[in-house]
């Protein structure tokens, strides 16, 4: 296996042309299945070296992360800015997998339990793809089509995250069989935008890609009382069981189906609570 270590954005373009390359970011998904046999990489490309896979922007048009930023940066640097996808980065693995892995190997790897993938879905991020044929925007919803498969195309980089702003609360909440280092059985992000009188949700590890819950989405928007930023006590109950009725969750080894809608409406009715204040009816 021959290992290429490029220090320019272009050099690593021009390396991940080559038929056979294989990407490393922060090599804590590749690793893992090259260990356990299911991955025989003949030449790895690893992007740890690229400067500009680690630039962050952050303006009032948007922000812009770096598909080379760990867990651990995302997490200390996007506090303010981003909270929901902060506090996704704090719950990822052991505090030395948030210093190796990487936002961009969270979506490339487009596992359905990646943390920052609902969060992402549900803050209408796009993603910048760069090849030697140029450069491509493509949305977050459209990127990842199924179980760890995206529409990434050969001989392409991800470069960074485009996240457009949102002003209002933001939650991002998970279950696990145990309290840390634990991958999801559900979760949940929410992202309260008061200018544009949205709230938008993003579901993941219940269903093969994050799932929006349009019909939910729609209707709490519909009930909240944009000026004072109250709900209606029943229609949280209400919401949290549309964006459950959305999640297509499967049975496996690490939780049932039945678990997992539970999980989700007990996951978005407490994102919202500490989003909302929340009014008897």
């Amino acid at each position: 296996m021959s290992v290429t270590w490029p220090t320019r954005l272009d050099e690593a373009v021009d390396a991940a042309a080559a038929p056979a390359a294989t990407l490393l970011a922060g090599g804590t998904d590749l690793a893992v299945e090259v260990n356990a046999g299911r991955r025989r990489p003949v030449a790895v490309v690893a992007l740890r070296r690229v400067p500009e896979l680690r630039d962050l922007e952050i303006t009032p048009a948007e922000v812009v992360v770096g598909a080379g930023m760990t867990f651990s940066a995302i997490a200390a640097e996007l506090a303010a800015a981003v909270p929901a996808l902060a506090a996704a980065a704090r719950t990822v693995g052991s505090p030395q997998i948030r210093n190796a892995g990487t936002v961009g190997g969270n979506i490339v790897t487009a596992s359905p339990a990646g943390d920052t993938l609902p969060v992402l879905a549900a803050l209408d991020a796009s993603v910048e793809l760069r090849s030697a044929a140029g450069t491509r925007t493509v949305p977050l919803r459209e990127l990842i089509t199924g179980v760890k498969r995206t529409a990434i195309r050969p001989g392409e980089v991800l470069v960074r995250i485009r996240v457009p702003p949102r002003r209002g609360a933001q939650q991002f909440l998970k279950v696990g069989t145990r309290n840390a280092m634990v991958i999801s059985l559900a979760s949940a992000a929410l992202v309260v935008d008061e200018e544009r009188r949205t709230v938008a949700c993003g579901l993941g590890s219940v269903g093969p890609v994050p799932v929006r819950p349009a019909e939910a989405e729609a209707f709490i928007a519909g009930e909240i009382d944009w000026e004072r930023l109250t709900v209606p006590e029943g229609a949280v109950a209400r919401f949290a069981d549309l964006a459950a009725r959305a999640a297509r969750p499967i049975t496996d080894h690490r939780a049932t189906a039945e678990y997992r809608h539970h999980a989700v409406a007990v996951l978005v009715g407490r994102a919202l609570r500490r989003s909302i204040d929340v009014v008897p009816a």
